[in-house]
């Protein structure tokens, strides 16, 4: 039964990927940018990672699976990993991925997150708190769910948002920032209903990976 302090729960996991793991991702990444010419079509467009990264970052989750589930113990696996890259001016506006049908296996508990290689100046990681009442729906869920009765469900981004602004039922709440300084390679794992962004890249090339975490298994 997930319960609604999962959803949002904040963990690090320091060291989530050795030096050897990022340097294969590198590599694997820059091979596949050299094979494929993708670049981000728009601010925080992704892309699915390749399966060579794909299996070096699920391996990393699975051994790790045991920290992560102290902070959100419903969570048994991480969805397919995707790839973004923020350059200088771009950022990930403040904004709530949430739960999208929360009757339906297998459930978004949380996202976690690992930076291959840092920007230069800016590109923080960042999450939010806040005592407004606009970020909730006033819908609530429960055992029927898979939930906690009387779980509450908070507005999330629409399938498909590209990330250029942040929602005017989140930009109109008073907000308290908390920003996370976390070398490449530790990962941040935060509940579906946490409040989070990056802020402006101010120099340089910012690399990361994104996942979903997932009460049943996704990954074969």
């Amino acid at each position: 039964m997930i319960h609604l302090n999962e959803t949002l729960a904040l963990q690090t996991v320091e060291g989530f990927l050795s030096l050897d793991d990022l340097t294969q991702l590198v590599t694997i990444m820059d091979t596949e940018h050299a094979a494929t010419g993708w670049q981000p079509g728009h601010q925080a467009d992704v892309v699915q990672a390749p399966p060579a990264a794909q299996e070096i970052l699920h391996a990393a989750t699975t051994r790790v699976l045991d920290i992560l589930q102290r902070a959100l113990p419903s969570v048994v696996s991480d969805g397919l990993w995707d790839y973004t890259e923020l350059y200088a001016g771009q950022e990930i506006p403040a904004h709530i991925d949430g739960i999208h049908d929360p009757a339906t296996p297998p459930r978004r508990i949380g996202r976690l997150g690992v930076t291959l290689a840092h920007s230069h100046a800016g590109g923080e990681f960042f999450i939010a708190t806040t005592a407004h009442p606009a970020i909730w729906t006033g819908a609530v869920v429960g055992e029927a769910e898979g939930f906690s009765p009387g779980t509450p469900l908070t507005h999330r981004l629409p399938e498909g948002h590209r990330h250029g602004y942040t929602p005017d039922w989140l930009a109109n709440a008073s907000r308290t920032r908390w920003t996370a300084e976390a070398p490449a390679g530790t990962a941040l794992a935060y509940g579906a209903q946490v409040i989070h962004g990056v802020l402006p890249v101010k120099e340089g090339r910012l690399r990361k990976f994104v996942t979903d975490l997932l009460d049943t298994p996704q990954q074969t």
